[in-house]
């Protein structure tokens, strides 16, 4: 299990592969993991909103997990992971809904499946009162699974306070936030307020500014294919070098902002065909694949580099 001093670097919110018929692709699915634990990244979040989780059925989460754990057991010629397995890479997976007993159900099975922590989102649509929220989260923590809160209240139709995040961030078994709130005004308050526990960056374009302001590492979709260049600006940031960390992530936000253009994950899973990871980029509805014009400006930048398809 994972505990606060492993909330940090780089953690991968994974894409799910399908088939052109909508069916799981695990083929192309093992291929990206193993391509993924060859880098020193922290874990890998399965069924995110990145991995469509709205759209996989809690069957084929399993049938991920089972796949994952297998691939990830040992990482051939890397250091030890600090996950529950000492020889396997930490393993996050998403749980959160808008009904408590459902997500608390979700968050046991998770665990007895052999993740690391399971990632809660913010109750969406419903917009429960600050005092609901805190309760949610109680209720899933005392399942005994390391809990990550995640707020991102572009998607959800709710904001939590920060007064509430501090509450929900106090609780036993709660070890930190993915902050996609979409400004560093969240975290530079939890800095300020004295909070303790660890918070991650889930707005990849502003990765670096969060790391300024107090993040201890970032959940990037964008990872997926320039994994070691954003390992490398969460390095320089840790070394206090914020100047050569600020020049190495402005090389990066060409691609960023191009594979947020269009909603997550279609760019992403577009590059990964591109790149021989991913057999389709195939997406279930109401996704869609990328436009034409999305195409022709992410193959210009895969052609161009540095950075991308190196």
């Amino acid at each position: 299990m994972l505990s606060e001093h492993q909330i940090q670097g780089i953690f991968v919110p994974i894409v799910t592969p399908f088939l052109p018929s909508g069916e799981l692709d695990l083929a192309s699915f093992e291929r990206m993991v193993t391509q993924l634990q060859t880098h020193d990244i922290q874990g890998i979040v399965l069924n995110g909103t990145t991995g469509e989780s709205p759209t996989v059925a809690w069957e084929e989460v399993s049938t991920l997990m089972q796949s994952m754990t297998a691939i990830t057991k040992n990482r051939p010629g890397q250091e030890p992971v600090r996950g529950s397995d000492q020889n396997s890479m930490p393993i996050i997976v998403g749980v959160g809904t808008n009904d408590t007993r459902a997500s608390a159900r979700r968050a046991e099975m998770a665990g007895s499946m052999g993740a690391d922590a399971v990632l809660v989102v913010t109750p969406y649509y419903s917009r429960p009162s600050q005092e609901g929220i805190v309760a949610h989260y109680e209720q899933i923590a005392k399942v005994g699974v390391p809990v990550l809160a995640y707020e991102i209240p572009s998607r959800t139709g709710v904001r939590v306070d920060v007064s509430t995040m501090r509450r929900i961030l106090d609780i036993d078994g709660v070890i930190g936030l993915k902050d996609s709130t979409g400004s560093t005004d969240f975290v530079s308050a939890l800095t300020a307020s004295g909070n303790s526990k660890p918070v991650l960056c889930g707005e990849d374009r502003l990765f670096h500014a969060m790391l300024c302001q107090g993040a201890s590492g970032g959940m990037l979709a964008s990872a997926h294919v320039e994994t070691d260049s954003f390992l490398e600006v969460y390095r320089l940031a840790t070394e206090g070098r914020y100047s050569e960390s600020l020049n190495t992530f402005n090389r990066l936000l060409p691609l960023i902002e191009l594979l947020f253009r269009e909603s997550n994950p279609a760019p992403i899973k577009w590059l990964l065909k591109q790149q021989g990871l991913l057999a389709s980029d195939t997406l279930r509805l109401p996704m869609t694949p990328i436009t034409a014009g999305l195409q022709a400006d992410l193959g210009q930048l895969l052609a161009e580099g540095p950075y991308v398809g190196k």
